[in-house]
């Protein structure tokens, strides 16, 4: 279950669309009726915080999203343009250190998608979208 005030129009969730889990876009939110309008590539539909869920972040949604991979000698580094990621072990996203300029910032938890996203768009002030 998301929360509707974490949730940007662009980000990416994964949505219960009656039984099936699809991976799905935030079009807008709406705080007074507690929905977002979420696009899941087939048509745009309302959905509860119920029925949104976090798409855990991992390599996979890192090389959707455009970035790069760098191994490194003690972890590996995920780049895009100035902004870099660095995990301490490779498929170890429960500790994650990012920055962007002189903005650094650590996690030892799991993040979702749409945090990195909307951390992304935080530091960088540009929004983080698949290519």
């Amino acid at each position: 279950m998301l929360k509707i005030g974490n949730l940007k129009s662009g980000d990416i969730i994964s949505i219960n669309d009656e039984g099936v889990m699809r991976e799905g876009t935030v079009v807008s939110v709406s705080q007074e009726e507690n929905q977002a309008l979420v696009n899941n590539g087939i048509q745009e539909f309302w959905f509860s915080p119920e029925e949104m869920h976090s798409i855990p972040l991992d390599e996979s949604q890192l090389i959707k999203l455009g970035f790069t991979r760098e191994e490194l000698g003690n972890g590996v580094k995920y780049k895009k343009d100035s902004f870099r990621l660095v995990t301490p072990r490779t498929g170890d996203f429960s500790n994650v250190e990012m920055w962007w300029r002189e903005d650094r910032r650590h996690f030892s938890f799991q993040l979702g998608v749409h945090e990195l996203q909307n951390l992304y768009l935080d530091m960088t002030k540009v929004h983080l979208d698949m290519p």
